[in-house]
């Protein structure tokens, strides 16, 4: 097209006659018609989580509740006193954190090779082979835990290390799915030119891939730790009574046999809660892994 056929053109769609199409922007009162439904939505589910927490919260510090608004005798502490008599607290704690870190850190040492070839490598049946690592997270626990459970506890029983064993099954395709995107992160220039400059595999990975990938390896390690806590079905499977964790006894209170009180059963919730809520801010606090994430893509 020539240069007067081009202005010509252009001239022809800024005449009057033909105005520029004008773009369908959302109204104002439709802005803020969202803007409230989202709110009140986000809203309403706040409530109810803290009146759900708080119910809960309640009801484990007073003698009984039926009829009243708050509970009768308020503020009494003779139901965790009876839980941490009829529980060893200390022994269920122990076992939980054992467990939790044990899963992690096996997760993270098979995870990271892993994730490692997914993020840098280009194969046929890529896709098909991710597939098969987020499959125990897609699948049920109880259709793979039965089976696994039964196999486990005829080799090792029912002991910390069967109970560490079954639970990396879900926990490392969780780890491999948070640690791929951190090391796609990386420049594969920066490896390359460290090979080039002399450095061996094994030096370019210990000195330029994994202090960029720590923020990753951290954060994966905070979630797969309180993702192991509250890990439930596989445990109730294998753990034995000496290597029951805080949730399976949790459950036992409840929905074993034989009348336990209400109030205890919310009072051992409450102490599962806390545990879980105390852990998570402490990690959290020493890791924040939102900062570095930024960090890493600032760089």
């Amino acid at each position: 097209m020539s240069t007067e056929a081009f202005q010509g053109a252009t001239t022809a769609t800024e005449l009057p006659g033909n105005p520029p199409p004008k773009v369908q922007r959302p109204s104002r009162r439709g802005r803020t018609w969202s803007t409230v439904v989202f709110y009140v939505v986000i809203g309403f589910f706040i409530l109810n989580l803290l009146a759900m927490v708080s119910t809960v919260v309640l009801d484990s510090l007073g003698q009984q509740w039926f009829t009243t608004w708050l509970p009768e005798g308020l503020f009494t502490t003779k139901w965790y006193s009876f839980e941490f008599s009829d529980h060893d607290i200390v022994q269920l704690l122990s076992n939980t954190f054992i467990v939790a870190i044990g899963v992690t850190l096996i997760a993270l040492i098979v995870g990271f090779p892993a994730a490692y070839v997914l993020a840098r490598k280009q194969f046929r049946f890529k896709g098909l082979l991710m597939g098969v690592y987020l499959l125990p997270m897609l699948v049920p626990p109880l259709a793979y835990g039965i089976p696994l459970a039964t196999v486990v506890l005829r080799y090792l029983g029912g002991a910390l290390p069967s109970i560490i064993l079954v639970n990396v099954v879900p926990t490392l395709p969780f780890v491999i799915l948070i640690l791929v995107p951190f090391i796609e992160q990386v420049d594969v220039s920066m490896e390359s030119a460290s090979v080039m400059l002399g450095a061996s595999r094994f030096q370019t990975f210990f000195r330029i891939v994994l202090p960029l990938v720590v923020p990753g390896l951290l954060t994966a390690s905070v979630l797969a730790v309180v993702r192991v806590i509250a890990m439930f079905e596989l445990t109730y499977l294998v753990a034995n009574a000496d290597a029951e964790t805080l949730v399976v006894t949790l459950y036992g209170d409840a929905f074993a046999s034989g009348m336990r009180p209400e109030q205890s059963i919310n009072a051992m919730a409450v102490v599962y809660m806390l545990t879980t809520m105390i852990l998570l801010v402490i990690a959290l606090f020493f890791v924040k892994p939102t900062q570095f994430v930024v960090r890493l893509k600032g760089k």
